[in-house]
């Protein structure tokens, strides 16, 4: 009978993790490229009161959504073409800039996040303590100064599990977001945040002229 009871404990947690993994991607048709695309991946715009093309990262503001890829060129050419008219079915206001406007935006909820992340207690700071992280087999989202040489990160890339890093942000910024005046390495503790920071962090790579990409080796 108690063999029976945890057998079926057991088939139900199964279940349950059959559940959370099949968990549908929602997709969404970039205006430009008529790709559909994870929702992560895409930037959604709407026409805000005045008829101007507002950016709305949090996915939050009324309206019908106008999604891109998070790419600059894409941003560009949709403003260039009218596309944004074309798919609003109205004349809209796109704003100048407005490229500009998504990766400074992109970039500073990047670094709020990382912000919010040392304020509880889930980023450490600086080569050593970084290294001293991961040789403890903790894991987390390495990131690096966009400025900051190769051989450290080498070497940090190397005790890492996930093996891969973000290197989008300067070691001025990176330093800002941590409160600092600048930080060439951190590490974010595996959990929520990292991954909201890794989903900002993808998206601003489309903006960052001459960025690197998301490197995952292994």
């Amino acid at each position: 009978m108690s063999g029976e009871e945890g057998g079926g404990t057991k088939v139900n947690k199964k279940r349950h993790r059959d559940r959370i993994d099949k968990t549908p991607v929602v997709l969404r048709k970039c205006i430009v490229t008529g790709e559909e695309r994870p929702k992560a991946d895409l930037i959604r715009f709407v026409v805000g009161p005045k008829n101007g093309i507002v950016p709305d990262l949090e996915e939050r503001l009324p309206g019908r959504g106008l999604w891109l890829s998070a790419d600059r060129e894409v941003v560009e050419t949709a403003s260039a073409r009218r596309l944004f008219a074309r798919a609003a079915r109205q004349k809209v206001d796109v704003p100048e800039g407005l490229a500009e406007r998504v990766e400074a935006l992109l970039c500073g909820r990047t670094m709020d996040l990382i912000g919010l992340a040392r304020r509880s207690g889930n980023v450490v700071s600086g080569f050593e303590k970084v290294r001293a992280f991961l040789k403890e087999g903790r894991k987390g989202l390495l990131l690096a100064a966009s400025d900051g040489t190769r051989g450290g990160r080498d070497k940090l890339l190397a005790l890492s599990s996930d093996h891969s890093e973000l290197d989008l942000l300067s070691s001025a910024e990176l330093g800002q977001a941590l409160g600092r005046e600048q930080v060439v390495h951190a590490i974010v503790a595996s959990g929520a945040l990292a991954e909201r920071i890794r989903r900002e962090m993808g998206r601003l790579r489309g903006f960052r002229a001459g960025a690197e990409k998301l490197e995952v080796r292994g």
